[in-house]
């Protein structure tokens, strides 16, 4: 009961400041029962008169919020699904930026953290130089076999689990109250994403987990020439704090000094592009959150991405999907790229494969009339998602995840260099992938692999054998003797129903005493 008090204090107050900065401008009345509609334009009074326009509204009230609004913010904007494609848009523009915590304090999470003192740790341990919701990072020196490093330094700050934990219990006290008032809530699945959100921050949370994405996308890219990703440090990192190599580059939205230092800004826009779709389709694991500020080029030219917090992965079914249709468009082939839809399950089969791909034609046709910096794939795929919901398509969540990916990295290149030609820059990976997985040896290769697998099943068939004669056994000797019951169980059930049957009688004793009040009150 406290506990609810507490839930709705603290959605009282997020909807006063989501009404206070005009984000309840977003919502579409049209789509709420009566009494919802009326409270909507009565929380609408309490309107800032300057509160802006479009999502920066929203933007700036989640700010105002704290961290854990932030990061739903932040979570949104990959769910175009639910918020539409717009406010996607506007959201990916959420700045995690939040005021550092004292630098003592980083340092007693470092030493309860590492357990050890920060002077045994590091040679030396700055102040704070960037914050966000979760957590801060410090530039630090430490003493290795081959000498003195620079390192940088991420710590979690102090309380953010406990905050994130009640905030994320009243997001899920207003996603059930959403559901119950809004007929339509449960189409858009309220609770379960509060729930993604929750295993998102916790994975986040955990600097462990993006020291072991950093090191698997390190091995992914070892062989890539244009490409790196700082190394951990994994003496020097757990739960709350990561240790990972300084980076010293150029971020890539500073286009002043990238061209000061003789950088072919061209090359590194086609180096964006290649190298996120060689980790999407080739490896399977891709940095989720590619903006400028995590990406920089370095002295020698290369790519370098940091904060590993967001990663996304697909499988080879993913993988084969995203680099066909890709190429399906690249080749105007649109019957091609609709049965690709239908061969991985992703459209059900009582729909006509071309019906489908007359519908990818009306995507496809118009980016072939323009000139190859004007086409986005970008918003190819965003049109293509648009277009499968139309054929029942479901929500592919590591596929939006991928979409919106592109949407930020395509920006990132076009930025670098505007004139820039997606589809001569991606078919060499795409094309690649495709002969070396599709193609004969390719196909040698998943041949080799399901023979090994029923190698393995043959194997097994002794023990499957004799599991099957103990189950077969055991159903004989219930249908011969029944169902024993332990006498306790017994027991317990009969008190169950004999509570049952009480709370029953009761209840018909109400109803029973209820009636004639009413029969009184008719004669009276």
């Amino acid at each position: 009961m406290i506990g609810s008090i507490f839930h709705l204090a603290r959605n009282l107050r997020a909807g006063f400041v989501l009404a206070r900065e005009g984000a309840l401008a977003l919502v579409d009345p049209s789509a709420l029962p009566p009494a919802a509609r009326l409270a909507l334009k009565l929380a609408r009074l309490i309107e800032r008169p300057q509160a802006g326009d479009g999502a920066a509204r929203l933007s700036k009230a989640l700010t105002r919020l704290g961290p854990s609004y932030v990061k739903f913010g932040q979570f949104l904007a990959t769910r175009p699904d639910i918020v539409g494609v717009a406010a996607a848009r506007d959201l990916e523009r959420l700045q995690d930026r939040m005021p550092p915590f004292p630098r003592a304090e980083a340092v007693r999470m470092v030493e309860i953290a590492l357990g050890r003192p920060i002077d045994e740790l590091f040679l030396e341990f700055s102040e704070p130089i960037a914050a966000a919701s979760i957590a801060q990072v410090h530039k630090a020196r430490i003493r290795t076999p081959e000498g003195e490093e620079i390192v940088a330094v991420k710590v979690v700050r102090p309380g953010v689990r406990e905050g994130f934990a009640r905030d994320l219990q009243a997001m899920r006290a207003a996603a059930r109250l959403f559901e119950r008032v809004v007929p339509d809530a449960k189409r858009l699945k309220p609770l379960e994403v509060v729930e993604a959100l929750a295993r998102s921050v916790a994975v986040e949370m955990d600097l462990r987990l993006e020291a072991a994405a950093v090191s698997e996308l390190a091995e992914n890219t070892k062989n890539d020439p244009d490409f790196r990703v700082p190394k951990p440090e994994w003496d020097l990192t757990a739960r709350d704090v990561l240790t990972t190599t300084w980076i010293d580059g150029i971020r890539l939205n500073d286009l002043a000094s990238i061209e000061a230092a003789g950088f072919d800004r061209v090359a590194l826009g086609r180096t964006v592009i290649q190298s996120f779709l060689r980790h999407a389709i080739r490896d399977g694991y891709f940095h989720a959150d590619m903006h400028p500020g995590n990406l920089f080029v370095d002295p020698e030219g290369r790519l370098v991405a940091v904060d590993f917090g967001i990663m996304g992965r697909l499988g080879m079914k993913e993988r084969r999907f995203l680099a066909e249709i890709l190429l399906g468009f690249i080749r105007r082939d649109y019957l091609r790229v609709a049965q690709v839809h239908f061969e991985a399950g992703y459209v059900p089969p009582h729909h006509s494969v071309e019906d489908f791909a007359q519908a990818i034609r009306a995507i496809g046709e118009p980016i072939h009339d323009r000139r190859a910096d004007e086409i986005s794939m970008a918003k190819l795929l965003t049109l293509l998602f648009e277009i499968t919901a139309l054929f029942d398509m479901q929500t592919r969540i590591e596929l939006v995840m991928l979409q919106k990916t592109m949407v930020v990295v395509e920006g990132v290149a076009r930025n670098l260099d505007p004139k820039l030609d997606m589809w001569t820059t991606s078919e060499p990976v795409v094309r690649d992938w495709i002969e070396r997985n599709l193609g004969p040896l390719g196909r040698a290769e998943q041949a080799g692999r399901g023979l090994w697998t029923l190698a393995g099943v043959i194997g097994d068939l002794p023990e499957l054998a004799l599991r099957a004669e103990r189950v077969l056994n055991q159903l004989e000797d219930v249908t011969a003797r029944g169902v024993a019951l332990n006498q306790d169980s017994v027991a317990a059930i009969g008190r169950a129903e004999a509570r049952g049957n009480r709370w029953g009688v009761a209840a018909l004793w109400i109803i029973a005493a209820s009636l004639m009040i009413m029969l009184f009150r008719g004669f009276a």
